[in-house]
């Protein structure tokens, strides 16, 4: 049985164990007592440094005074939803780029559209296989620690981002692939750059919409769609990179430095 962990020793550091630095470091905050017991689990036999809670106030709480390398959340919590605890750990500047993944039954596209909209970074329904939640845990952080080992945002000094051969500059608005000038629209530009600098994160219809919308530039709906097909046609081999959520939206696959 997993021991649950106090709200005050997650708190107050001084009177917790540390745990060597190696170890990625797993919130779990989940109210059934059964689901949330086997997650940590298997957490923990992956070598994880596992706190666990029960209530969403509470992961609030923790989340305000400790940083984690990942934070699952149910959706359905007491005090505060895992949905609304999203938000807020989104709005929070120290902790925008934690991953979150959301494990609960609301499956349906509409549901798992509002989580990624709220700022989860992927999506589990329950009831789930514990291979395919272990597998989504190790994909988010292999993606944080990549994202971490280079500079993707378009932010960035350099203005690149990347993708294999696949080059884009937000400073001079080009793109090139294997060195040849790619010939983008305005709205493909912008579509690109937020997909390319989300690298491995599902990004709804909704949020893409919102990031290519601009002066004389109307999307709405299955425009999105529309784009997307324009895109991959353009792209060539690598137009298979972007990849189809069904019911959500679009990712673009994050290939590891080698």
């Amino acid at each position: 049985m997993c021991a649950m962990v106090t709200l005050q020793s997650l708190t107050h550091s001084g009177n917790a164990v540390l745990k060597p630095e190696t170890r990625k470091r797993v919130l779990v905050v989940e109210d059934e007592m059964e689901i949330r017991q086997l997650i940590v689990m298997h957490l923990r036999r992956e070598g994880f440094d596992v706190d666990e809670l029960a209530d969403g106030e509470q992961g609030r709480q923790v989340l305000s005074n400790k940083t984690y390398d990942l934070v699952i959340l149910d959706w359905m919590l007491p005090s505060l939803s895992g949905l609304e605890l999203c938000r807020w750990l989104r709005k929070r500047g120290l902790v925008t780029t934690t991953p979150v993944l959301f494990v609960t039954a609301k499956a349906e596209p509409e549901h798992v559209a509002t989580g990624l909209d709220a700022g989860a970074d992927d999506y589990v329904n329950k009831p789930f296989d514990t291979l395919v939640l272990m597998a989504r845990v190790n994909a988010l952080l292999r993606r944080q620690d990549w994202l971490h080992s280079r500079s993707v945002a378009p932010s960035s000094a350099s203005g690149l981002l990347s993708l294999g051969e696949l080059v884009m500059d937000t400073h001079s608005y080009e793109v090139t692939l294997q060195n040849q000038r790619l010939d983008l629209t305005r709205s493909e530009f912008r579509l690109l750059e937020t997909l390319l600098a989300n690298q491995g994160k599902v990004l709804s219809r909704e949020s893409l919409i919102e990031q290519i919308q601009g002066e004389n530039v109307n999307v709405v709906g299955r425009t999105v769609d529309t784009h997307v097909f324009g895109l991959r046609k353009k792209l060539g081999p690598y137009g298979d990179m972007i990849e189809t959520i069904r019911g959500v939206g679009y990712r673009v696959r994050y290939l590891p430095q080698n």
